[in-house]
């Protein structure tokens, strides 16, 4: 089983975004920063960043695993849980999501306090500087 942490940090609102996730599991352990495209809201930050993370466990064969997903942002949980975003803009990501979520075995996505959130929190910070170096 793989355990990930996701999480998005955004200057403005909207504004340059990045992203991080912690995964472990078995024998891994990866942790990775990264800069997302575009000025993104908080929330569509957090989707793009989930986005981002499940295409990098697709282009590591890491499909065949249990896998749950930790995310501090209740949207993003509550959209995919119940399969519905009344916002347009989340609506173009649940559809790029739920296609992504297709490809696993079995794949979960939880809430969590922002608290328990603190190592995916500050890759994300780390992404978001990585962005602004682009700006």
């Amino acid at each position: 089983m793989l355990t990930i942490h996701v999480d998005a940090s955004t200057k403005g609102n909207p504004g340059p975004s990045g992203g991080g996730f912690v995964l472990s599991g078995e024998t891994l352990h990866i942790q990775q920063a990264f800069a997302l495209n575009g000025d993104l809201t908080n929330h569509q930050a957090e989707f793009a960043s989930l986005l981002y993370t499940l295409e990098y466990l697709i282009a590591h064969n890491l499909t065949d695993k249990t896998i749950m997903i930790y995310t501090d942002s209740k949207i993003l949980a509550q959209t995919i849980e119940k399969d519905y975003a009344k916002n347009s803009e989340y609506q173009k990501y649940l559809l790029e999501i739920k296609e992504k979520l297709q490809m696993f075995l079995l794949i979960f996505i939880n809430w969590i306090p922002e608290a328990k959130n603190k190592g995916a929190d500050h890759l994300a910070r780390q992404g978001l500087s990585k962005r602004l170096k682009q700006v």
